[in-house]
């Protein structure tokens, strides 16, 4: 490909900057979305050298001349056009400044996103721990390292990065494994053959048991409207969860029909609402605080089944974030939303698949937490759950539409016969 250039601007443009883009960009479509960013900030480029690679595992560089007519338009295209993986040719190490009010980022700080990150320090890059959306990033100076920092974590004095300089981002591209999901990337769909997607998440599920790597599932309350708990159980027995985040609705209403054979007070077994079932919940939620929390009421033989005594029972690591709309609630059930996003972070270490299911707001709040590297699926009848989740950044969540409860009997079905085949081998 010759080299180019827009020319809208190009004849007034002042202020230049080389940059470089690295990798499997042209088809993953990260260079022409350069491109785009580019002139929608107002500046114009010229692509001074491109190599393209020549087969699908080579990988593609381009040099670009990056051109506006001011020095802020500038800085601003090239913050842009950063979280992409383009990097100035000529490297500076990171700004830092240090924090002065306590909880706040200084004026014009990094916002990160959830794709692998570098900083330069004393011109060595060095990775970003612990990658998040919609942190900043501190510098621990005395180690030589950095990690992602939520706004509420700020202290005083924490040097923080400032500006785009000294960054570089590498943008997950598109998977080249042909084990990889078929449906990874795609438009969500009422449309997409929900079998080939469920063999796939099976397939995932049973890859990361046998390779030890964790797995969280995120639950709605649905999963027990439905009937599905017996299913979600049969998953945490079989040793495919590792990690549960929940609300309080969740774990109230299974534990309500461990106790009580209901759901919302209406028999899960057959039809009709149970006399004063409305009351069941809440005598359920009673029970386990006059027990002193969930597992001390499977200790006690006071919870005797469903899926948050399975969890127990398998040492199944689980945490239950509080809403305001919560009765009761559970003694498990943490009421600080900012310790609550403390403590996910922490569980989220070490996740390699997640898997969310009818549940909007809890899904949209764990793909904020998780870096761009983690597999996620989303299912729900609702597609603007997943529509909302790659809206908000969160792009490589899978979505499927459809009804919890054939979804997971189907989960379950694909993974006795992953089950049957390992066993026979």
């Amino acid at each position: 490909m010759p080299p180019s250039a827009n020319t809208t601007t190009a004849e007034t443009d002042l202020h230049v900057e080389e940059v470089e883009v690295r990798g499997h960009i042209i088809d993953s479509l990260i260079f022409p979305k350069i491109l785009d960013c580019i002139c929608a900030g107002g500046g114009s480029f010229r692509i001074k050298n491109i190599s393209i690679g020549q087969t699908h595992s080579d990988p593609s560089h381009a040099l670009v001349e990056v051109r506006a007519a001011d020095e802020a338009t500038l800085a601003r295209i090239l913050g842009q056009i950063a979280d992409h993986g383009a990097v100035p040719v000529a490297a500076s190490d990171c700004r830092l400044e240090p924090a002065d009010v306590e909880g706040v980022f200084p004026e014009g700080f990094y916002s990160t996103t959830n794709q692998r990150t570098e900083i330069r320090i004393a011109g060595r890059w060095t990775p970003v721990e612990n990658q998040e959306m919609d942190c900043g990033i501190v510098v621990d100076a005395k180690h030589g390292t950095a990690c992602c920092l939520p706004m509420s974590e700020v202290r005083l004095g924490d040097p923080i990065v400032v500006g785009h300089a000294g960054l570089r981002v590498f943008p997950e591209q598109r998977a080249r494994d042909a084990e990889a999901f078929a449906f990874m990337g795609s438009t969500v769909s009422t449309e997409k053959p929900k079998a080939i997607a469920i063999r796939a998440i099976a397939h995932q599920l049973f890859d990361n048991r046998r390779a030890n790597t964790k797995t969280a599932i995120v639950g709605g309350p649905a999963i027990i409207h439905t009937g599905s708990g017996p299913h979600l159980e049969q998953l945490i027995r079989g040793g495919y969860v590792d990690l549960l985040l929940a609300g309080n609705a969740l774990a109230t209403h299974d534990i309500e029909q461990a106790m009580f054979g209901t759901s919302l007070g209406a028999y899960l077994d057959r039809e009709g609402l149970a006399e004063a079932g409305h009351e069941h919940h809440l005598r359920a939620i009673n029970r386990i605080r006059r027990a002193g929390g969930i597992r001390k009421a499977v200790d006690a033989g006071v919870l005797r089944s469903g899926v948050m005594y399975e969890c127990i029972q398998h040492n199944v690591d689980f945490l239950l974030a509080g809403s305001i709309r919560d009765d009761g609630p559970l003694p498990d059930v943490i009421t600080d939303v900012i310790e609550a996003q403390r403590q996910m972070r922490v569980k989220l270490q070490g996740v390699g698949f997640c898997l969310m299911i009818a549940t909007t707001l809890h899904s949209i709040a764990v793909g904020n937490l998780l870096p761009a590297w983690v597999k996620v699926v989303c299912v729900d009848i609702n597609p603007s759950t997943a529509i909302k989740l790659s809206d908000r950044g969160s792009f490589q969540t899978a979505g499927l539409v459809t009804d919890v409860a054939p979804f997971l009997r189907a989960l379950v079905e694909e993974m006795a016969v992953l089950d049957s085949s390992m066993a026979t081998r």
